[in-house]
């Protein structure tokens, strides 16, 4: 049973919803600015139905609010908007402060929640897979990282829709949830990325100590104390690079690169 706002005699529908969740997906990140940075975004988005719901100085009031600073992640702030729209079609005008409230305090963590998962682990993961095959001149690398891009724009139609019929009770419910959903893909990632240095990253020492007939390769001692332990301690010194202050992914780049050509030069490391 639809919830109809009693002052305005509206509703919203699967179309409306879908009609937002295009509207964000467009301007969510085009209208992004430093002042407001999502803001712009998210009260394009809710416009139309702003405009349903209130009239006169009510309208006037509420796009002011919702043209207030708005910052989250974009796969998961249509979360966000489906909650806001749900109480103002249920509450209008009055639920003013409930829905500044809800943005405010929902835009944080479901920011972490979805950098995490959409900014980090999925790329992480997909990404070096598929590149990890394009290594291996398979062409199928690139068309998995395609259709995971592809399956995620509209999966996130999902959540608006979510947000919307569940409101406040779902997000309350659901916080341990995301949590366990978040840590479950941070070990996932971190498992593969893992697995993946051994086989990505090349690197050995090419030092051979001779003693009469005696010949050591120093590389094979490695090897049995840890297989591919350069590579392991290659990423973690990058790792620690990065961990420094005034130190920018630009600058380890060089750093590394510089440093690899002087370990090769003098034939201390080797692919």
């Amino acid at each position: 049973m639809r919830r109809v706002n009693m002052k305005t005699n509206t509703k919203l529908t699967k179309k409306d919803l879908f009609r937002a969740n295009w509207r964000w997906l467009w301007a969510s990140q085009l209208s992004w600015n430093y002042e407001k940075m999502m803001a712009p975004g998210y009260f394009y988005t809710v416009l139309p139905f702003l405009k349903k719901f209130y009239k006169n100085d009510e309208l006037v009031d509420m796009m002011k609010m919702h043209s207030q600073f708005f910052n989250t992640n974009a796969f998961t702030a249509p979360f966000i908007i489906g909650m806001d729209l749900a109480i103002e079609e249920h509450q209008g005008y009055k639920a003013k402060e409930t829905i500044a409230g809800i943005k405010t305090g929902l835009m944080g963590p479901l920011a972490g929640v979805g950098d995490t998962i959409f900014g980090v682990i999925i790329p992480t993961i997909c990404g070096s897979i598929g590149a990890y095959m394009g290594l291996k001149g398979n062409a199928l690398g690139a068309i998995i990282w395609l259709l995971v891009n592809i399956f995620i724009l509209f999966a996130r139609f999902a959540i608006l829709p979510m947000g919307y019929y569940q409101g406040e009770k779902l997000i309350n419910s659901a916080e341990g949830k995301l949590n366990a959903v978040t840590d479950s893909a941070i070990l996932l990632g971190v498992t593969v990325v893992g697995a993946l240095i051994p086989t990505v990253i090349k690197a050995n020492v090419p030092f051979v100590f001779s003693a009469g007939k005696v010949t050591l390769k120093l590389q094979t001692v490695l090897n049995q104390i840890m297989p591919s332990l350069i590579p392991v301690l290659l990423v973690a010194f990058v790792y620690w690079l990065l961990g420094r202050k005034k130190m920018t992914s630009t600058k380890v780049i060089l750093f590394v690169l510089f440093l690899g050509i002087a370990l090769s030069y003098f034939h201390i490391l080797g692919a």
